[in-house]
C-alpha cells in the first residue's frame, strides 16, 4: 500500500455514512406517508435476538468514527447519544463524520504497519493499522448497515439497492 492509501481508506467512511442517513430518510419519510410512529422502525429488529435499527446505526456511526483515531494511536471519542428518534441518529452521523474528519491524512500517513492490541469480548486481538481497518472495521460498518437496510426493507420501506449506495 502507498503512503496515503491508508488516508484515501479512511477518506471512503463519510460516504458510507451519508448512504447510511440516505437509508434513513427514506424511512422517515416513508414512517410519515404511511402514519407509522418512528419508534416502531427504530425499535425495529429482523429477530428477537439482534440489535434494533438505532443500535445497529449507533454501531455504524461508532466503528466509522472511532477507526482513524485506533489506527493512529489516539483516544477514540464515545458514542453514547441519545438514539430515540431519526433526528438523533442523523447528529451522530454526523458527530461521526466531524469525528472523521479529526484525524488528518498527515497522521495516516504510514500507519498501515502500526501494531496495536484491542480488547475485544474477553479477548485482546493484535492487529495492524491496515488488517483493523480493512478485516475489523469496514466489516462491521457494512454488516450494521446492510443489518439496518434488511431491517427497513423487512418493515416495508421500498428500499433498492442503488439505496445502499446513496440513491444514486
Amino acid at each position: 500500500m502507498s503512503e496515503l492509501s491508508m488516508a484515501n481508506a479512511i477518506g471512503a467512511l463519510p460516504r458510507m455514512l451519508d448512504n447510511l442517513e440516505h437509508i434513513l430518510r427514506k424511512a422517515e419519510g416513508n414512517a410519515e406517508e404511511r402514519g407509522i410512529d418512528p419508534s416502531v422502525f427504530l425499535n425495529a429488529r429482523l429477530a428477537p435476538d439482534m440489535w434494533p435499527l438505532w443500535k445497529q446505526v449507533q454501531t455504524v456511526a461508532r466503528f466509522a468514527g472511532i477507526a482513524p483515531y485506533r489506527i493512529v494511536g489516539r483516544d477514540a471519542p464515545e458514542y453514547d447519544e441519545p438514539t430515540d428518534s431519526f433526528e438523533a441518529l442523523y447528529a451522530l452521523i454526523a458527530k461521526s463524520k466531524s469525528d472523521i474528519a479529526g484525524v488528518s491524512a498527515e497522521e495516516l500517513q504510514g500507519k498501515e504497519g502500526r501494531v496495536f492490541k484491542l480488547k475485544i469480548g474477553p479477548r485482546e486481538i493484535d492487529f495492524t493499522g491496515i488488517s483493523y481497518f480493512s478485516g475489523f472495521s469496514i466489516s462491521q460498518i457494512h454488516f450494521h448497515t446492510t443489518t439496518a437496510y434488511n431491517i427497513l426493507r423487512h418493515n416495508g420501506v421500498p428500499l433498492g439497492k442503488f439505496d445502499y449506495f446513496g440513491g444514486q
